[in-house]
């Protein structure tokens, strides 16, 4: 799949701001199970093991999330950005 058609989120393993993204998306799923799909549509990427990947793209804090080749978020988290960010997938997948 082309990195423009793939959705994917850089993290590392040991972030602090990964972990409570991650926390945000299982609540999100939790609650609003109708965004499992768009949840499950990342491809994640460990930025420690695929730095050389993870360097052809432009951002410099993680967690960030890519929605179909377009950076729709890039650092700290809230719970609020990361449904902002489900939605936008969630739309994309339609």
């Amino acid at each position: 799949m082309s990195q423009e058609r793939e959705n994917l989120y850089f993290y590392l393993p040991g972030c602090p701001h990964c972990k409570k993204a991650e926390r945000y998306i299982e609540d999100i799923c939790r609650i609003m199970p109708e965004y499992r799909k768009a949840a499950d549509s990342f491809r994640r990427v460990d930025e420690s093991k695929e730095a050389a990947f993870a360097d052809t793209f432009d951002y410099y804090y993680v967690p960030t999330f890519y929605v179909k080749g377009v950076k729709v978020h890039e650092g700290t988290v809230t719970k609020r950005q990361v449904l902002e960010v489900l939605q936008e997938a969630a739309r994309r997948l339609l």
